[in-house]
């Protein structure tokens, strides 16, 4: 935050053309130290990808981190990026803390507890909503990633209105049922969604591929598959989907 609100920004780009600011560093040391001293588990942030496959497939546990999560909206400064922390165990993100610090929002699930979001000093639990027949269809998109094929996709399911928003401010709106479906047919790493992800899962939702496989973390190749976040409960919605894509 004493970067976000300092007078300049320095801004490099690292080499897969996304930008990267003093934030995400210092972000990715506190948080890396604060997780070591916490627990004994190995460390996996976007910042440290280059651990190689032969030594992370190993890894029962780990902790999936993305220091900061909406990068060109910190850059905006538009208060719509995230600080995101995930429990991985076996492939799948079991807890989860989603932190929006500008807008002082904190989205955190845990299997088996629930999954809530805390505003100032209230914290309420959270639930995903089907979208109920004849009802718009409520989609969250991408602030910073316009695509073609997303509109193609929401043409086809017909009535629908759409939201804007930045990093996994998206996924988080599913689970607090302020949208019924994020669709993401773009590019993402599994540090993009791992902690909402588990948040979605215990608000009652998925986070799964066309054919309803949901995502999985830490293989070989970090880069996650098309996906589409709605509730768990919502055939109707999904089928839609499907028949559209």
């Amino acid at each position: 935050m004493e970067i976000y609100a300092g007078p300049a920004m320095s801004v490099t780009t690292k080499a897969d053309s996304s930008p990267l600011t003093q934030a995400d560093l210092a972000s990715d040391r506190l948080i890396g130290k604060g997780l070591v001293e916490l627990a004994l588990w190995p460390v996996l942030s976007e910042e440290s990808a280059a651990i190689d496959y032969a030594e992370r497939s190993s890894w029962q546990s780990f902790w999936l981190v993305d220091p900061l999560d909406g990068t060109k909206e910190f850059i905006r400064r538009n208060g719509e990026f995230t600080v995101n922390i995930a429990l991985v165990e076996n492939g799948e993100p079991v807890l989860g803390v989603v932190y929006a610090p500008v807008l002082d929002v904190c989205y955190f699930a845990a299997r088996g507890v629930g999954a809530f979001v805390r505003r100032g000093n209230e914290v309420q639990a959270i639930h995903v909503k089907d979208c109920m027949p004849g009802e718009p269809v409520k989609v969250v998109a991408s602030r910073s990633h316009s695509d073609a094929r997303i509109d193609a996709l929401l043409d086809k399911l017909g009535e629908h209105q759409c939201i804007s928003m930045g990093s996994s401010l998206k996924l988080c709106l599913v689970a607090e049922g302020e949208a019924h479906l994020y669709p993401r047919l773009g590019p993402t790493m599994e540090w993009d969604t791992a902690a909402a992800h588990a948040v979605v899962r215990q608000a009652g939702g998925r986070v799964c591929d066309q054919h309803g496989v949901e995502l999985a973390y830490n293989k070989a190749d970090l880069h996650n598959p098309e996906f589409f976040v709605l509730s768990a409960a919502d055939q109707a919605l999904f089928k839609k989907i499907q028949d559209a894509l």
